[in-house]
Order: C-alpha cells, then structure tokens, then sequence
C-alpha cells in the first residue's frame, strides 16, 4: 500500500484533542485504580501505622514502577488503550494511517507523558494535533472507523469512574478501620456511659471515619469523627488519640458533635 502524506491523512479524520484528553483522563484512572489495588494487597489496610518506612517507600515505589510500564505499553494492543477504545480513536503510522505501529514504538511515544504539562502543551499548540510523543514515534491519533456504537462505549465509562471512587472509598474506610487509632476509639465509645445513653444499644458505625492519622518518629498524632448508630439515634463521636513510640494509642479528648 503507497505511503499516505499528510494532507492526505487530514481527510482520515485525525482525533479531536478533546478525545484525546478525555481518553488520557480515562487510562489515568484505569491505571490509578490498579495501583490502589496493587498496594492495598500488599501492604495491607493497616499500612497507615506502619513504621517501617523504608518497607512502605520501597513497595510504593516498586509498584509505581510496574504500573507506569504498563502504562507506556497501553497501546500495545492493536493500538488502542482502554480510553481511546471508549472514546473511539486509535494510534496509527503517520505515513500510513491503516498501519499499526510497531509495539517498540507505541511504547516509545507514551515515555513523554512523563512530563504530562509538556505533551498538553505541544498537543494544544501542534497544527498536525501531535504531542512530543507523537513526533518520536511518527504517529498519529485517528478515529476509529469501526468503533462501537455510543451507548456499548458509554457503559464501560460510567462504569470506569464508578470503580474507581468505589475503590477509593472502599480503600479510604478499611485503611481507617483497620488502624489501631480506630479500634482504640472504637472501644471507648462502647465503654462511654454519656454515649450509650444517648444513642441506645450501639448496631454498628458509619462507612467511613472522617479524620486523619499521622505517624512521624513513632510519634502519632490521630483525629477521628465517627457515626455511632443506636437504637436512639445516630450520633457523631469525635475523638483525639496520640502514640509515642513503641506505646499504644491513648485517647485524649471524646467528645459527641452535635
């Protein structure tokens, strides 16, 4: 097949640039929902409280690893990452727009996207519509002829974004449940006189403790707001923990918010 120049690969429909973006948005999310994963399995809900930084750092690191290699290899696959599927574009050779690009260089075009502000840039700014990782592997970003109809690619999105704060929240609360600050608190509310009066026979807590827990030199530092549900009522108990090193948590301050 004759190569194709480029006023003739204007006439094969090249991607908007906001399909290119929103694609983008969609793989960052795919690729973030598989590092929450990774790392929760990993490390455990209860990495919050661990101490052994080098451990934690080092197993961050190895994961951001793994996961921005398969990152650079999205479109591996035909040319096609999950988010230009959806969004129903493809990447393809610039001098033959029915051509894939070798697997080396769909590779090589994603390693820019390191420095993601620079690619906006030259992706805004290009009058051929290419990014830096474009230019490097003679590529091009074209509409997908053969996509799938609207809806079948609007289901996957809706679905995407639903996972993903879906884990993140599923992973903010068990993070916070299982840590020590939590179950200490815990403990409290269901030896605190004042709180069992008000609320009645305790049937369970909130989804999600609102707060935040630090850990710095083994000293911790901890301030939670948990729904306490009763037979009564529901009410928020907000509670005030510190550690030293090598000690346990110990509440200073409980109190109900009304």
């Amino acid at each position: 097949m004759e190569n194709t120049t480029f006023k003739e690969v204007e006439s094969i429909a090249l991607a908007s640039r906001k399909r290119r973006i929103v694609a983008y948005l969609i793989d960052h999310l795919v690729m973030s929902f598989a590092t929450i994963g990774i790392v929760f399995l990993l490390l455990g809900p209860n990495f919050i409280e661990n101490e052994n930084f080098v451990q934690v750092g080092m197993t961050f690191a190895s994961v951001m690893l793994i996961t921005m290699l398969l990152y650079m290899a999205k479109d591996c696959i035909n040319g096609v990452s999950i988010g230009k599927w959806v969004m129903g574009i493809r990447v393809r050779d610039e001098k033959n727009a029915n051509e894939i690009p070798s697997i080396g260089r769909l590779f090589l075009r994603n390693i820019p996207i390191i420095v993601w502000p620079v690619e906006f840039i030259i992706l805004a700014a290009s009058t051929d519509k290419k990014r830096l990782g474009d230019k490097f592997a003679k590529t091009i970003v074209v509409k997908n002829p053969n996509k799938p109809t609207k809806m079948v690619r609007i289901v996957p999105l809706i679905a995407i974004v639903l996972c993903f704060i879906a884990s993140f929240v599923f992973f903010l609360s068990a993070v916070m449940k299982n840590s020590d600050a939590y179950k200490v608190s815990i403990q409290e509310i269901e030896q605190n006189d004042a709180i069992i009066s008000e609320v009645g026979k305790i049937t369970g807590y909130g989804m999600m403790p609102m707060g935040n827990i630090n850990i710095r030199n083994g000293y911790g530092n901890a301030q939670l707001t948990i729904q306490v549900q009763g037979t009564k009522k529901n009410v928020n108990v907000f509670t005030h923990l510190t550690k030293e090193p090598n000690g346990e948590w110990k509440i200073e301050e409980i109190k109900n918010l009304y």
